[in-house]
């Protein structure tokens, strides 16, 4: 989610989102956890839930454990759900390698409002769900950027097949 949308910057949205996985993992998250995961200094962590406990989106107190808010768990979840999408599009119609596909949608998920995102699932949808897309839609889209451009003679064959199969 963009920092408009949220209030919050990038680094915070990346907390809430580590928060959210470790709830999922653990019923609740820790400092240290947090840390581990993230490949931050616990201070740094310590410093960030000061912050979104401030804002109402995690209950903290030091030494605790550490849970989201509704309020934390509904943005937690949204910027969740952003990456995921993302990251489908880009390793599975980009063919992006994973984990470039990983790091990209990490750093896409935070810049793209959401009409951006919502339209985008719903491009993903048409591929996997319309009867002119599809797995071999994508598989043409992978031959066409991995090489040469098709000759337009192709492109009317593979017209001609789509057509013949919709009859």
């Amino acid at each position: 989610m963009s920092e408009q949308e949220t209030g919050l910057s990038e680094s915070l949205e990346d907390y809430l989102e580590t928060i959210l996985a470790l709830e999922k993992e653990n019923k609740v998250a820790r400092v240290k956890d947090i840390a581990e995961m993230m490949g931050v200094l616990r201070g740094s962590v310590s410093g960030a839930l000061k912050s979104l406990g401030e804002k109402g989106l995690v209950n903290y107190e030091p030494y605790s454990f550490i849970t989201l808010t509704p309020k934390g768990e509904a943005i937690a979840k949204e910027i969740h759900r952003r990456h995921e999408v993302i990251h489908d599009f880009l390793a599975n119609v980009l063919q992006l390698d994973p984990e470039e596909a990983q790091e990209t949608a990490c750093r896409m998920e935070h810049t793209m409002n959401r009409a951006a995102v919502d339209r985008l699932v719903k491009f993903i949808e048409y591929i996997h769900y319309c009867p002119r897309t599809g797995r071999d839609w994508i598989e043409a889209f992978v031959g066409f950027y991995s090489k040469t451009p098709p000759e337009p003679e192709q492109c009317q064959r593979c017209l001609k097949e789509w057509e013949d199969r919709r009859t």
